[in-house]
């Protein structure tokens, strides 16, 4: 199937704003909790009137600090709840946010605020504050600085105290449906990163149609979702502006350190993460079951659940022997997996890379469906995910409703619908490249089935062609290797090569673990078994399940070890986990020349 489409299920406002939305809140739902903020340790919940005033009281402050209507105001931080108020609060103020990741450097900094022209900037620490600090002098057009850990909040009443309500709501009810609502710097996997202006009619078309196709998950007064991603990528700023919407309770973390004290104390009823979440959460109950000596009941538990999920597929569904089975691991294992994850969800839903299908059914099986999705940042989040009621595991699922998915004659996957982004600021060369006759076209490589579930296969501009012509998807066996316990990252390589060969790094989570049980000295680290023959031997079983997914010329012959993990502050991922290929090629150009030695 070339093309595939579904009517909207959300009208999108003619006219109005994202503001429009906590108002609505505050007078159909005045006392339900629709945030609830970390204080001392505990959850303190913050009902729609009590927020409504919140974000008043700092839009006055920027209005008063001499912001104006389509100014660009930068918000650098952890997600918090404070990030939430001041993006509200910013659209109240009739400005536009440019969100920055908080572990941004100073150049990436100078970047986004100097091209957006951003006129003020809310930091959270004193570190931000120092960074934005000494890039003064090459930001003229940044006028005012604001920092949340010196309450920001309260510099902001304070300066506003004297603005009138009237003048709040003027300035609030300014902005239309096809304004910019926020102006969001792609992760740039290769060279600057560009703003993508999204509007408020790309966030009411987006979270609309999410909210109205995944109706059970977003029931007001009885659902609630902790947000840990990082706010300022467009994944989390669709959980944030959906929950708005629904509205649903919000819960903000900062990162996920300690995220099972944090599921086990907010209990969500849903769940927004990345594949590599649900795989920490499935590596870390089978390893903690190895420790115990119930490594053999846990894996017997694991193939009930996903052969119980695949069943659920079949005509004929589960046999009565298997659901026997799946109900004594029901009381056994599945649920004090439950109880990891905060003992309420039924549903996650997840982004940014592909889940893998055995995954999938793993956690379908044991009663916590993972909803996979996809899209960009210029589709302002899901441009595709799976249906609560119609999965297709192994898919990114159907186009949002309301949108069109086609599948070009070279493969590309190309989107339209009122989702999809305004442009690039400042930047018509590269508007004009992604945009063709009101069609974004995404670099993406995909299938459509029948039914008109989609199927990422690669990208374009990341297909591996070998010496013998042939084209490889990395993508495929990346996430099958990727799955094991002791991989942290890995890229595949072979442009050009006679064969397909990885780069891997190794999890340090887990390693220690693992050189416990296998007789390494304690304290060691990758750097110094990467040659070991054991971990040799382990990480080829990965390697191994990854090839079982692909054809032989498409298989890995070779793998390296690298002596550490990539990280967002070495340079070879970007804050939303995406590896920038380009860079690691150029930094271990030696390491991938060793594996084509011969």
């Amino acid at each position: 199937m070339r093309e595939f489409s579904l009517p909207a299920l959300y009208e999108v406002p003619s006219d109005g704003n994202l503001t429009d939305l906590i108002r609505r809140n505050a007078a159909q739902h005045p006392d339900t909790a629709v945030m609830s903020r970390k204080a001392g340790g505990r959850w303190q919940d913050v009902t729609a009137t009590e927020f409504l005033a919140e974000v008043r009281a700092a839009a006055k402050g920027l209005i008063a600090s001499g912001i104006r209507p389509g100014d660009r105001v930068a918000l650098i931080s952890r997600t918090r709840y404070e990030w939430v108020l001041f993006d509200f609060a910013i659209w109240s103020a009739g400005a536009v946010t440019v969100p920055v990741y908080e572990t941004s450097s100073p150049e990436q900094i100078q970047w986004i605020l100097g091209d957006s022209g951003a006129v003020a900037a809310i930091v959270e620490s004193p570190g931000h504050s120092a960074s934005v600090a000494a890039l003064r002098d090459r930001l003229p057009e940044l006028r005012e600085v604001w920092e949340i850990e010196q309450d920001a909040f309260g510099a902001l009443k304070a300066a506003g105290a004297e603005v009138p309500d009237a003048d709040v709501d003027a300035r609030s009810s300014l902005a239309n449906a096809d304004d910019p609502a926020t102006i969001v710097y792609t992760s740039g996997t290769t060279g600057r990163p560009k703003g993508c202006v999204l509007t408020h009619r790309n966030f009411f078309a987006e979270c609309g149609n999410v909210v109205e196709r995944l109706k059970p998950l977003f029931r007001t007064g009885e659902c609630s979702v902790l947000l840990f991603l990082p706010a300022a990528h467009v994944f989390g700023r669709l959980v944030e502006v959906a929950a708005v919407l629904a509205p649903i309770r919000l819960g903000c973390v900062p990162d996920i350190k300690n995220l099972t004290d944090e599921l086990q104390s907010f209990r969500p009823t849903l769940i927004l993460g990345v594949p590599r979440v649900f795989e920490k959460v499935y590596n870390s109950a089978r390893a903690k079951a190895q420790a115990d000596g119930k490594g053999r009941i846990f894996d017997a538990a694991a193939e009930t659940a996903i052969a119980y999920s695949r069943a659920l597929d079949l005509p004929s569904g589960p046999s009565f022997g298997l659901k026997l089975k799946h109900k004594i691991f029901s009381k056994l294992v599945y649920s004090k997996l439950h109880a990891v994850l905060g003992g309420r969800g039924e549903y996650a839903i997840s982004g940014g890379a592909p889940l893998g299908e055995r995954l999938g059914h793993f956690f379908r099986g044991i009663g916590f469906t993972v909803l996979e999705g996809y899209g960009l940042t210029e589709t302002c989040a899901a441009t595709a995910f799976l249906p609560w009621d119609k999965q297709k595991i192994g898919t990114v699922g159907q186009p949002l409703p309301g949108s069109v998915l086609r599948i070009a004659d070279d493969g590309e996957v190309l989107v339209h619908g009122e989702h999809v982004f305004k442009e690039y600021w400042k930047n018509e060369a590269a508007t004009a490249e992604a945009m063709s006759d009101g069609w974004f076209h995404t670099g993406d490589v995909g299938t459509l089935d029948e039914d008109g579930y989609l199927k990422i296969t690669g990208r374009k501009k990341e297909l591996i062609v070998t010496a013998g012509g042939k084209n490889v998807a990395p993508a495929v066996i990346e996430d099958r290797i990727r799955a094991h316990a002791l991989v942290a990252e890995c890229m595949v390589v072979g442009d050009g090569k006679p064969f397909v060969a990885a780069l891997v790094t190794i999890d340090e989570e887990f390693l220690g673990r693992w050189a416990a049980e296998n007789g390494k000295p304690a304290g060691s680290t990758a750097a110094d078994l990467r040659e070991d023959a054991d971990l040799m031997a382990a990480v080829q079983k990965a390697v191994d399940d990854g090839n079982a997914a692909v054809s032989k010329a498409e298989s890995v012959r070779k793998f390296r070890i690298l002596p550490s993990q990539f990280t967002e502050e070495s340079g070879h991922i970007t804050p939303s986990l995406k590896l920038k290929r380009n860079v690691v090629a150029k930094d271990f150009a030696d390491e991938i020349e060793a594996l084509y030695r011969s």
